[in-house]
């Protein structure tokens, strides 16, 4: 085992950092970004109210965004299962799962 992680650290470079980088930065940090405010502008449509997403102060807090007043954090519904977790987040979460039509949201009154 060692062996094939020596080999494999051997076969870390400069272009695969910046190709790892590049895409976790870039590319699921904004598609995350878009997808976390297409779930609060919906539920904020679905309530009347209004939505803005989290300062970075708020986000170090497990806060993704708000609906009205009220803080939410937005995961997927995968997220309820991991009890190992040690995350405790106390604002009402959003659970979303991902299906072929699209996304289903569920939440807590708000």
């Amino acid at each position: 085992m060692l062996e094939q992680l020596q080999n494999g650290m051997n076969k870390i470079d400069r272009a695969l950092v910046e190709s790892w980088v590049r895409d976790l930065v870039i590319v699921k940090t904004f598609i995350g970004l878009r997808f976390q405010e297409a779930i609060l502008k919906k539920v904020a449509d679905q309530l009347n109210s209004g939505y803005r997403l989290a300062l970075p102060e708020e986000e170090s807090k497990g806060i993704d965004g708000f609906i009205g007043n009220k803080a939410v954090s937005i995961k997927p519904e995968t997220y309820s299962s991991k009890k190992s977790l040690s995350e405790k987040i106390n604002v009402i979460i959003i659970f979303y799962s991902k299906t072929r039509d699209g996304i289903v949201i569920k939440f807590e009154d708000l």
